[in-house]
C-alpha cells in the first residue's frame, strides 16, 4: 500500500487560475549554471512564466525567477552563482571536508553557507513570491516525493538541493529530505497537472545520450541514476495531454552524464556555460513557432 499523500504533495488549483506557461527546472549540479543562460534567452524572447517548478539545483534558479519574473533575476541568479565560484559555499580543503565528514558520518559540507547565501536573496515566504512556485524533495522517512508549495522558503529550496553525501538533509515537519532529483529530476508532468499548457523545459544533461555499461565503479550509481531520470521523463512527456505544448531547451554544454557530480566544485566555467546556453536556447527559440514541440 502506498503511503499517503500530504497535502504538499498534491497539486494546487491555484496555477490553474493564473494562465498556461510554466518553466521547469530540472536538476544538474553546478551545469545548473546553464540555465541561467536559458533564462536569459527565454526573458529575452518576451517569454516569461505563470508557473514556475524546480527541482534541486532548479530550484534555487527556479526561486528567483519566481521571486523576480523579469530579466532582473537573471542578473541577480548570476551574482549568485559568482558567489558560488567564489568557494565560499563550497569551501574547505580536503582535510576539512574530511573532517566534516568524520563528524557528521553523513555528509563532507555543512549547509549555513548556502543557507546564508539564499537567505540574503529570497524572500523568506513562498506567498511573497510573484509567480506561483513549486519544488520537489525526497521524504526519507516516507521514500516518497514531497512538493513545497507554501510556508518558508528558504527550507523548501534547501531541501530540493540537499545532494547525498554533499549536503545533510533538511528537516522538515519531523521529516528528513534529501535532493529533489532522486524522485523527479525534470518535472514536466507536475507543471502539466497543474494545468500548464506550455512547458519551457530547462535541464542539463542530454537525456537522448546513449548510455553505455559503466566501466569504473563510480559509474555505477551515475548509470542508475541516468536510467531512473531518463524513464520517469519519457513517462512524463508520453503521458501529455492533448493541447499541451514542451519546448525542451538545450543547454549548449556536451559535458557527459554524471559530470556534475563528479566536478561539484568546479565553477570555473560558470561564465562560459552561461553564455553557451543562452546562444543555444536563443537559436532554438528562433527556429521554434507557436504551436512546435
Amino acid at each position: 500500500m502506498p503511503p499517503p499523500e500530504s497535502p504538499s504533495e498534491r497539486p494546487s488549483e491555484r496555477p490553474d487560475e493564473r494562465g498556461g506557461t510554466a518553466f521547469v527546472l530540472g536538476g544538474g549540479g553546478v551545469l545548473g549554471a546553464a540555465e541561467v543562460g536559458m533564462l536569459q534567452a527565454l526573458f529575452d524572447a518576451g517569454i516569461r512564466p505563470d508557473l514556475v517548478v524546480g527541482t534541486s539545483v532548479g530550484a534555487v534558479n527556479g526561486a528567483f525567477v519566481a521571486a523576480d519574473p523579469t530579466p532582473d533575476a537573471v542578473g541577480r541568479l548570476r551574482a549568485v552563482w559568482e558567489e558560488l565560484a567564489s568557494k565560499r559555499v563550497f569551501a574547505g580543503s580536503v582535510v576539512a571536508r574530511v573532517g566534516t565528514l568524520v563528524r557528521t558520518r553523513t555528509h563532507l559540507h555543512p549547509r549555513e553557507p548556502l543557507r546564508e547565501l539564499l537567505e540574503s536573496s529570497l524572500p523568506a515566504d513562498f506567498a511573497a513570491l510573484r509567480v506561483p512556485f513549486q519544488c520537489v524533495a525526497a521524504s526519507i522517512e516516507r521514500a516518497a516525493e514531497r512538493w513545497f508549495t507554501d510556508g518558508p522558503l528558504v527550507d523548501a529550496v534547501l531541501a530540493s538541493c540537499a545532494v547525498p553525501g554533499l549536503l545533510p538533509p533538511v528537516e522538515i515537519d519531523g521529516e528528513h529530505h534529501l535532493d529533489g532529483g532522486l524522485v523527479h529530476s525534470i518535472p514536466v508532468g507536475r507543471a502539466v497537472a497543474l494545468g500548464a499548457r506550455t512547458v519551457y523545459v530547462l535541464h542539463v544533461g542530454r537525456v537522448d545520450r546513449p548510455l553505455r555499461p559503466p566501466t569504473r565503479p563510480w559509474e555505477v550509481a551515475t548509470v542508475a541514476f541516468e536510467i531512473a531520470r531518463r524513464h520517469r521523463y519519457s513517462a512524463d512527456l508520453a503521458a501529455l495531454p492533448p493541447g499541451v505544448t514542451v519546448h525542451v531547451l538545450p543547454a549548449g554544454d556536451d559535458a557527459p552524464p554524471g559530470a556534475a557530480n563528479l566536478r561539484y566544485r568546479d565553477f570555473s566555467a560558470v561564465p562560459e556555460r552561461i553564455e553557451r546556453a543562452r546562444a543555444a536556447a536563443a537559436g532554438s527559440l528562433a527556429r521554434t513557432t507557436p504551436g512546435e514541440a
